[in-house]
């Protein structure tokens, strides 16, 4: 087996999902579940009971203890790490006698590159009576490209505001419309207008959707043939402070290795608040008056009569890890899927701290969901056989920009248009059994009724995510199945304690969140209550199950984003 990725692991914290979860993440509030509860129908679908002795709970906490020891090292791609990690689950995956899910092998390669800044020069932006505005980094903004070459720049580039920067058909919106962008650098809003206006008849009112997130925005600017694109930071709408831009972008990228993923502009970046006002004021634009018009369908783009100069120089290293792939064929249609994921890597260890003390373990994130879809699997395979194929994908590098699973998306076992949905297992909740159950990205797909239909056996309700403005729908590995048009559910056990209340549960998660996530404190407990997580184990099992046996082809609802999608992939 070829590891060769030689990513330097010392201390790499900030990893590309932006920011940790705030807090109560899992759990909301009282208006949040009252609003909610019941409100998912459940269409009277037939819940299939467990088959056998169901899920083990002494199964799967050995699976966790193991992946988030100490031995393991933190699962950090290209190291002694992964290697045991991939080793462990291929183990698994062969003695429960599951198949390959990677023609012959359990080990899909994932090929990518690290990039490491050498240069980044000021934004200098020249207007047209010959004056000038310097900004640097990381006060006043960042740069980047992702670009494979080790040096690129954009030049006396026209700098044009594209409001939002949406290409929405769905909403009738159209942000670039007759604009030619090539060899020009757009200025984008962060998240998108339903949030700006609190109308929930525009877009999805305050929960964010995938055209508010900076990688749309990026992607979006890309395909319209932009030299550049520049985001301006403002704290509420983005769900986090300039430092976390700042964090995040200041260390080592990472980028898939293979060419034709997408198109990649030569400048990425962002400017803070502040800069931004300066640079409208002195193109004798009114910032706040474009940003109110940019919140309405028929906002016309911006010529900002300014130029920009920027280069960057990086220095690039390739390198291999591996997805596991292990399935259960499916009995009269196995040609279609439902595919079960969980990311397996973590952060690994801070080389400048001796010993134990320096390792990431990442017991909850995201050895726990690792763990569960090797349990799942298990169940999965001492049941009767299912309909359709159930594939267990463990994912690499969900850390660093969730590049294993967008790599599996781009070189699917099973077509797009044969994979029926995705389950993503991610920092399951471990603080005992909860009356409610989270649905990340409420209200995107008929699989809410699948899991309605499994949570009542369980005497539990469906809530919504509490802070559906931060977007974190678009932060775990089921983000890149839905980007491609297939329903994605990502939930869990919520924060509403069955025996200790709501306070117990809420202060749990805020432990976890201010003391352990992406820390070294993230490790395996005795003391947890892993009644909890089972009980979410089953509802997953549940879902899958009714989805393997069935004929039927979720679908998103009216008005998401990626609806438009699967019906051209399904029509």
């Amino acid at each position: 087996m070829r590891i060769i990725f030689l990513f330097v692991f010392s201390i790499l914290l900030v990893a590309c999902n932006d920011t940790p979860p705030p807090e109560g993440e899992t759990g909301p509030g009282d208006e949040a579940a009252e609003q909610a509860d019941g409100q998912v129908d459940d269409r009277g679908l037939e819940v299939p009971e467990l088959p056998g002795t169901g899920i083990s709970e002494s199964i799967y906490v050995e699976h966790l203890k193991t992946l988030s020891s100490d031995e393991f090292e933190g699962r950090a791609p290209g190291t002694r790490g992964e290697r045991l990690t991939l080793d462990y689950l291929v183990g698994e995956f062969r003695e429960m006698g599951l198949e390959p899910g990677y023609g012959d092998s359990f080990l899909q390669p994932v090929e990518m590159r690290e990039i490491n800044n050498e240069h980044r020069s000021d934004l200098v932006i020249g207007f047209d009576d010959d004056s000038s505005l310097t900004l640097s980094y990381p006060e006043e903004m960042i740069i980047w490209s992702r670009r494979p070459d080790s040096e690129h720049a954009v030049e006396d580039s026209e700098l044009v505001f594209v409001g939002y920067g949406v290409v929405a058909p769905e909403y009738d919106w159209n942000d670039y419309e007759g604009l030619d962008v090539e060899g020009k650098t757009v200025i984008i809003l962060v998240n998108d207008p339903g949030f700006a206006t609190d109308d929930e008849a525009l877009f999805n009112g305050k929960a964010m959707t995938y055209y508010g997130r900076w990688t749309y925005k990026y992607e979006e600017a890309a395909r319209q043939g932009a030299a550049g694109a520049i985001i301006v930071h403002e704290t509420e709408p983005a769900s986090y402070g300039w430092d976390v831009v700042a964090n995040s972008w200041s260390g080592p990228q990472f980028e898939l290795g293979e060419s034709g993923d997408e198109p990649l502009m030569a400048i990425e970046g962002w400017i803070t608040d502040d800069s931004a006002r300066e640079l409208f004021s002195r193109s004798g634009q009114d910032f706040d008056e474009l940003k109110e018009q940019a919140r309405t369908a028929d906002f016309q783009w911006a010529a900002l009569d300014a130029s920009l100069d920027a280069d960057v120089r990086h220095r690039i290293r390739e390198g291999t890890s591996y997805n596991v792939l292990a399935k259960v064929p499916g009995e009269s249609r196995p040609d279609e899927t439902i595919v079960y994921t969980a990311h397996w890597d973590h952060l690994g260890r801070n080389l400048a701290v001796p010993g134990s003390e320096g390792i990431y373990n990442g017991a909850i994130d995201n050895a726990s969901g690792t763990a569960g879809i090797l349990e799942l699997a298990r169940v999965f395979s001492e049941g009767p056989p299912p309909e359709r194929s159930v594939l267990f994908l463990a994912v690499t590098l969900e850390e660093y920009g969730l590049l294993g699973s967008r790599h599996y998306v781009n070189e699917p076992v099973f077509p797009h248009a044969q994979t029926v949905a995705n389950i993503n297992l991610d920092a399951m909740t471990m603080i005992g059994p909860t009356e409610d159950v989270v649905v990340v990205g409420y209200g995107n797909s008929e699989l809410e009724e699948y899991l309605a239909a499994a949570v009542k056996t369980q005497d539990r309700h469906v809530v919504p995510e509490p802070t559906p403005e931060a977007g974190f729908y678009y932060r775990s590995d089921h983000f890149n199945f839905a980007r491609a048009g297939i329903p994605a559910l990502y939930a869990k056990g919520g924060i509403q304690h069955r025996d200790k209340g709501e306070e117990y549960g809420r202060k749990q998660q805020r432990d976890y969140t201010e003391n352990r996530y992406h820390q070294t404190a993230d490790e395996f407990n005795t003391d947890w209550d892993f009644r909890g997580v089972v009980e979410d184990m089953e509802l997953m099992y549940k879902v899958g199950r009714m989805l393997a046996d069935s004929e039927d082809w979720p679908e998103w609802y009216e008005g998401n984003e990626f609806r438009a999608i699967r019906q051209q992939q399904r029509p």
